[in-house]
């Protein structure tokens, strides 16, 4: 299993615990035995939390496919002012700390416009996270016109991490970046494209088709 670069600091901090609780274990036997089990589950669970996956799916210029995995949470039309600078459609995907946390460019095409701001942490899931909580923006010119992807951090969320910047061609279903520990990721694609996932919806990214792009 492909492991997230981001997430080994964590998972040998980790490890590095489980040996002292075993030390401990071996020293007071008898119910410190909980110790090191709950230390190699949470140990299992950064495992999981940092995978890595490979993922093909559909890919084309008019295809708009999913940045990250989880639950359709919202679907609304918004004023975009920040890059699309025009009415929008909005598709938010909510991502629990099960899911796999690393996301994919939605489109191919190149970096125009990259901001970072920090804000608060409340529920991702909320739709006023979309304007007050962290989060980091990248706007890409595709073959097909203007996508707007934003990486919002939640209530437990930390730290975003976006790979690419301004002036970077990417690739659609390449990795773009991660957000560590529940959060939530937004596209904002022009009002005409037709959607092809409702609210509610399991996606996965790099491989879930959200829209296609006239």
């Amino acid at each position: 299993m492909r492991i997230a670069p981001e997430g080994w600091p964590f998972i040998k901090t980790a490890l590095a615990l489980d040996l002292a609780l075993v030390v401990v274990w071996y020293a007071w036997p008898g119910w410190a035995i909980a110790l090191p089990l709950l230390g190699l589950v949470v140990t299992a669970w950064l495992f999981v939390f940092f995978r890595d996956p490979e993922r093909a799916g559909p890919r084309g210029d008019h295809l708009v496919i999913s940045p990250a995995d989880g639950r359709v949470c919202g679907i609304a039309r918004v004023e975009e002012s920040m890059y699309l600078h025009r009415t929008a459609t909005r598709i938010s995907v909510f991502m629990n700390v099960f899911n796999v946390h690393v996301n994919r460019y939605p489109v191919s095409g190149e970096i125009e416009v990259a901001h970072y701001n920090p804000g608060e942490f409340m529920v991702a899931s909320h739709d006023k996270a979309s304007l007050v909580n962290e989060q980091s923006s990248l706007g890409i010119r595709s073959p097909r016109g203007a996508v707007l992807v934003r990486q919002i951090a939640g209530m437990i969320a930390r730290r975003i991490v976006t790979d690419g910047g301004p002036g970077d061609v990417v690739t659609q279903g390449e990795r773009m970046g991660m957000i560590r520990f529940g959060s939530r990721v937004d596209v904002f694609l022009d009002a005409s494209a037709v959607l092809k996932v409702s609210l509610g919806d399991t996606v996965y990214a790099g491989r879930t088709v959200l829209a296609e792009l006239p």
